[in-house]
């Protein structure tokens, strides 16, 4: 895909290769295709051709597909509801048109997405957590899938989390895929907790073939309670997606997170063999944080130009 969106050249991109060659060019924009032809994520397309395609020389339309709502990978929920709002605070808007679902092993979702270049990126600051003031979420099923394990789903995931927070209304909507929009037989539930200062932190969990209902939803819900158990200002799952930004944003971009993942270790490697970026990880100084895995990663941004622009 990248290859395509820079009229690159790349050799030994098959299966059973152990090398590849890429040469890219020149970044362009327009309408572009790529398909997994299979449950591949097509978050993980979005993932790898955002930078890029913000640095084209025009805007850019990609056709995403594959699998929306896949394991080892963001669901297309999460991208939507956590992932999008807390990128667009690098200074850019993009658009996500979900066209049809796809789901493992058949695959045969679509996105459509668009977004326009821009001349930089802002660099980001989010230490301040807040305290958490709604959570909401959706539970799904599509296919042959009854409708009651979306709701066995979505009052399993309710039950865990009261336990815990008693004090706040937890609206999570079952729904059932319409047909024509949903490829395939799949069920998941996705859950997302806002913070006072725009915080997004997420819990999420597919079902699969001999896994109960109540037991996907629990698993959401105890992802989503950890994830506001450690005092950062994201959650595990984006502190990773949010690396290449950092590093190509113009200043000094901070992130108060939980635990560093290993993930967001090699994100931080390559970014910096790549960009000549700098990263910092400190454990977080705060009194509040003293007693928890709090870190703060500190990025100074190469200013990357755009120079179509």
């Amino acid at each position: 895909m990248i290859r395509d969106l820079c009229d690159g050249q790349l050799e030994g991109a098959e299966i059973g290769s152990t090398e590849i060659i890429f040469t890219p060019e020149k970044i362009k924009g327009g309408t572009h295709t790529a398909d997994t032809k299979t449950a591949g994520s097509v978050c993980l397309l979005l993932q790898v051709s955002m930078p890029c395609v913000l640095f084209a020389a025009s805007p850019s339309e990609l056709h995403l597909k594959g699998g929306t709502n896949a394991e080892m990978a963001p669901q297309i929920d999460y991208t939507l509801m956590v992932f999008k709002p807390i990128v667009e605070k690098f200074g850019f808007k993009f658009d996500c048109d979900v066209k049809m679902r796809g789901y493992y092993p058949k695959g045969g979702g679509e996105v459509i997405v668009r977004m326009s270049p821009v001349k930089q990126l802002n660099p980001i600051n989010l230490t301040d957590r807040g305290t958490v003031t709604k959570i909401y979420g959706r539970t799904f099923v599509a296919g042959v899938l009854p409708f009651k394990i979306a709701k066995d789903m979505a009052a399993a995931a309710v039950r865990c989390i009261r336990k815990e927070i008693r004090d706040l209304y937890v609206n999570i909507q079952p729904v059932q895929e319409p047909k024509e929009q949903a490829f395939g037989n799949g069920n998941g539930i996705i859950i997302v907790a806002e913070t006072s200062t725009g915080c997004l932190f997420a819990g999420s969990s597919l079902g699969k073939r001999g896994t109960s209902a109540d037991k996907v939803g629990i698993e959401a819900a105890e992802m989503l309670l950890g994830n506001l158990r450690h005092g950062g200002a994201v959650d595990e799952y984006l502190q990773d997606q949010l690396i290449i930004f950092m590093a190509l944003a113009s200043g000094v971009s901070r992130v108060k997170t939980g635990p560093i993942t290993l993930h967001t270790q090699t994100a931080i490697h390559f970014a910096e063999q790549l960009t000549k970026a700098r990263f910092t990880v400190k454990k977080s100084e705060d009194e509040d944080d003293s007693s928890k895995e709090t870190y703060i990663i500190e990025c100074q941004g190469i200013g990357m130009t755009n120079l179509h622009l």
